[in-house]
């Protein structure tokens, strides 16, 4: 139960942040990429203010004496530290989607409460993404399997 209600907190303040600080906001976010028009830089101060509460929790967490987390039994890690083409491409589908569409994951997700079709569109896509990218991945693996059969 401790862990339910702490991933709720946690869950309502980073919303509450995403959405005071604009992040929510696609016309905000899209001002913040153009850099020749309306450029708005005041989401820097949102992204500094993230890494200066960041940093010293990051440190608090990795230096606690157990060397565990709270709540769990181990840390989660990613463990491939590679940077291959699955990763890089991954990178520009989402950077070219946010520019576009003036939402990522994070910032749409808070504002789904606000019903704008715009947001609801976004997070339709962003499930259809997911799912077709699992499709991929499966279809991958068996051709990689079968020719290695």
């Amino acid at each position: 139960m401790k862990r339910i209600v702490s991933t709720y907190l946690i869950g309502l303040i980073f919303g509450i942040g995403i959405m005071m600080s604009g992040m929510a906001n696609p016309a905000k976010v899209l001002n913040f990429f153009d850099f020749f028009g309306t450029w708005d830089p005041s989401l820097i101060f949102v992204m500094g203010g993230a890494i200066l509460v960041a940093a010293p929790g990051y440190w608090l967490v990795v230096a606690r004496p157990a060397g565990k987390p709270l709540m769990d039994a181990k840390f989660h890690v990613p463990q491939n530290r590679k940077l291959d083409a699955k990763l890089i491409a991954g990178s520009a589908v989402f950077g070219v989607g946010w520019g576009i569409a003036g939402f990522c994951p994070g910032g749409a997700l808070p504002a789904i409460g606000t019903l704008n079709p715009a947001v609801l569109t976004f997070t339709a896509a962003l499930i259809a993404g997911i799912f077709a990218a699992k499709f991929a991945q499966t279809l991958t693996a068996r051709r990689t399997n079968s020719a290695t059969a």
